[in-house]
């Protein structure tokens, strides 16, 4: 893109709508003159009343824990410089939207034109009723440290020059992850850093905080190296100073093991870089050009671990994986201040982070397939969606632990969930899923492991604990897969039904594929074909008990994966087969059947799927709450689908009393307590929602769950086939590796059930 483009790109996308890119919007009700009268005047005087008696309930009764002021006189902003405080006003919406997405954190951005450093201060304590933090930014050295140091002890709530600190504990993770891979220790490592503004004095801070030694640190400025013989040296750079006989970044960075810069574009060239220790470590943080270009880099020396600013390259060091979190910890315990410890508690937070398996949403936003701790991964990306449960955990129990926090939080795993659901992230039910699922861990088929998702599903289930692979198919194309995309499957057995045509193995499971379906138009020899397709061998080793459960139909129609486990294994005496789906929604989990296999069911053959589906949900620790779904509310509508869910609700409420369920009913009333209750009253849903839904016919169950998938925003795990005399489970055509893993879990759990109802 030419820089004319990105400049009209860059413009229009401030400018098209509304301009800018933050916004106020109501929490409360305001649609009645009632609502209106509680908002403002005169109910708004019962919250001012109770906190001028009782100061702490402004965090009950107003925004202020969950608001932060992103604060910058503009004398410092991106690599633009002195450009005054409403040229920098963007950056700061910039810094809020942030926040919000990141952290659902609210913003305001204030710009003060001023440069006195006086004046700032007293502008921004008097802010302090506000605000539940304050994030300072784009402010030059060195009065941005005087500005902090001051408003640090002067004000009661946390307070952040995230330049300084944001780049320290981004880059501090990356050097701590950097060491150990490169095998070195941090304690004796030769660092260079390169420039000596108020990123770089804080980032040396760091490094020594978290166990590098100051006097293998040299630092250096626009004139060189910052020596202790140089006359009218401030305070804030004298503490870096050394007397070694070095004057150039050339002399520097011989033998260094560490180059860190935070200075300007293509100072480090490759004769430098050569002349590095072996595995040197260089985190080029300049932007948007960084101190040595990252091809140059990695062609000069293949030993390198490299960072830089840019997301276009690895180890990306990018200040959005801690501030958004760090404050959100802070926010979360009403600390008075973002202090040492709880800026150590992030570095090791997202140090340790990047040891971790990779989400498959990450791999997708970065168009990879097997983000792993390595050269090219030493922390996490910013779109991992664990940093805000990791980082703002750390970050709030260092708060507890250093006596800043005014509010302790006891229950953990209740704050990773509360963190989860601000960002729309709460699949809490797949974490208790998963959990029964480690306890027990139960050898699942991969029948289409020739597959770059299948294999990486297969890595993560393997490794989380939740399941013994198995994979099915070419050997050859498989182990050549393993190694090109580096999937961790040593030890894994690969079975290839086609070279296993003569064994004992295959006769047997062509012999009672034959011996089920003769009378079904299958030949001795039709049977032996059949087999060698590893939908028929999946089954049959789910059938023999070589195996627990199969995965198959992310390349395959439903109907074409379904039929060999129908043929092979078939349903259990006396039940149907039926395909159910759980929603993961903003609301919670919503069970959803029948989607995928009955067309038109009979009422007997609803309350059939009914019941099924009941005790299903039930295995998920769910109390089902279900609503039989038709166009009509209790008769208010005639017609052939109303009737015959009439019918079925009579069958099951005669026949499991049991049973939490009620119907005809339309959607929206199934689903909203408020509008069922209102209306009507003598439903056994009563007071609250159903969260089981059962359609009247297979296309409107599809329909429905497509839509919430699509335009819904709901997560689809599914389709779980029940029914089945052994646990067998279809994906989705072309599933995410996230959607593969999720079905394996689900599978592990009914066949752990399978087993214990024997």
């Amino acid at each position: 893109m030419s820089n004319i483009n990105r400049k009209k790109e860059a413009l229009d996308y401030h400018a098209l709508g509304r301009p800018g890119k933050i916004a106020i919007v109501p929490t409360k009700p305001y649609n009645s003159q009632r609502d209106l009268s509680l908002a403002y005047s005169p109910g708004v005087a019962e919250p001012c009343l109770a906190i001028a008696e009782n100061p702490e309930d402004a965090y009950k009764y107003t925004a202020k824990g969950n608001l932060v002021a992103v604060i910058s006189n503009g004398t410092a902003v991106l690599g633009l410089g002195d450009i005054g405080a409403q040229a920098g006003k963007p950056v700061m919406e910039g810094k809020g939207l942030l926040f919000k997405i990141f952290a659902d954190i609210d913003v305001f951005d204030i710009e003060l034109d001023t440069k006195n450093v006086d004046e700032f201060v007293n502008i921004v304590k008097a802010l302090e009723p506000t605000f539940g933090g304050i994030n300072l930014e784009d402010i030059k050295a060195p009065e941005c440290f005087e500005i902090e140091r001051r408003l640090k002890a002067e004000m009661n709530i946390p307070v952040m020059h995230d330049d300084q600190h944001g780049t320290a504990i981004i880059s501090g993770a990356a050097l701590i992850n950097a060491c150990e891979l490169q095998g070195k220790d941090i304690s004796s490592v030769k660092i260079v850093v390169n420039g000596a503004g108020a990123a770089a004095i804080s980032c040396t801070s760091m490094y020594v905080a978290v166990g590098a030694k100051k006097e293998n640190i040299v630092m250096l400025d626009s004139k060189g190296v910052i020596r202790n013989d140089r006359e009218q040296l401030d305070g804030s750079k004298a503490e870096w100073a050394t007397n070694r006989d070095i004057h150039t970044l050339a002399d520097a960075v011989v033998d260094a093991d560490v180059f860190i810069g935070l200075s300007a574009a293509d100072v480090l060239t490759a004769e430098m870089l050569k002349s590095m220790a072996a595995q040197p470590i260089v985190l080029a943080m300049a932007n948007p050009n960084p101190e040595i270009a990252y091809d140059l880099a990695v062609a000069t020396r293949a030993d390198i671990i490299m960072g830089t600013g840019r997301s276009d390259f690895p180890n990306q060091v990018n200040n959005v994986l801690g501030f958004p979190y760090i404050f959100r910890g802070a926010l979360d315990v009403r600390a008075t201040a973002i202090n040492e410890d709880m800026k150590i508690a992030a570095v090791r937070a997202i140090a340790d982070l990047a040891k971790e398996n990779v989400p498959e949403e990450v791999n997708q936003a970065y168009n990879t397939n097997n983000l792993r701790f390595g050269p090219d991964y030493v922390i996490p990306k910013p779109t991992d969606p664990r940093l805000i449960t990791e980082v703002s955990v750390a970050v709030a129990k260092a708060a507890i632990a250093s006596g800043v926090a005014r509010q302790t939080i006891t229950d953990w795993e209740g704050y990773k969930d509360a963190l989860r659901k601000r960002l729309g992230k709460d699949d809490g039910i797949m974490r208790k899923v998963t959990s029964i699922a480690k306890n027990n861990p139960k050898r699942v088929v991969f029948a289409e492991a020739d597959n770059a998702k299948t294999l990486r599903a297969a890595q993560i289930v393997k490794e989380e604990g939740i399941a013994i692979p198995i994979l099915l198919g070419n050997k050859e194309r498989i182990t050549n897969m393993i190694e090109e995309y580096a999937f961790d499957l040593d030890n894994v057995l690969i079975i290839d039904p086609k070279a296993e045509e003569k064994t004992e193995r295959f006769e047997k499971y062509a012999e009672h594929l034959y011996k089920k379906r003769q009378r079904r138009g299958v030949s001795k020899m039709d049977a032996i074909k059949l087999m060698s397709n590893r939908n028929y061998f999946a089954a049959s080793m789910v059938e023999f008990g070589e195996a627990d459960t199969l995965i198959s139909g992310l390349t395959r129609n439903y109907a074409s994966t379904i039929k060999p486990a129908l043929h092979v294994i078939g349903a259990k005496e006396g039940s149907r087969i039926v395909g159910m789906y759980m929603m993961l929604t903003s609301k919670g989990p919503l069970f959803l059947g029948d989607t995928t296999v009955n067309t038109d069911p009979s009422a007997e053959e609803l309350a059939d799927i009914t019941v099924l589906i009941e005790k299903a949900v039930r295995r998920f620790n769910v109390k089902p709450r279900i609503a039989m779904l038709s166009y009509s509310n209790f008769g208010s509508s005639d017609g052939a689908t109303p009737t015959k869910v009439r019918e079925a609700v009579k069958l099951i409420h005669k026949n499991h009393p049991e049973i939490i369920v009620d119907g005809e009913l339309q959607a929206n009333f199934a689903l909203n307590k408020e509008m069922l209750d209102s209306n009507f009253p003598f439903s056994t849903l009563k007071g609250e929602s159903a969260n089981t839904l059962i359609f009247p016919s297979l296309a409107s169950g599809n329909i429905a769950y497509k839509l919430l998938q699509e335009v819904g925003n709901a997560e689809a795990v599914g389709p779980i086939l029940l029914g089945m005399n052994k646990p067998v489970h279809v994906l989705q055509l072309d599933s995410s590796v996230r959607e593969i893993v999720n079905m394996v879990t689900i599978a592990v759990v009914d066949a752990q059930a399978h087993e214990s109802s024997k």
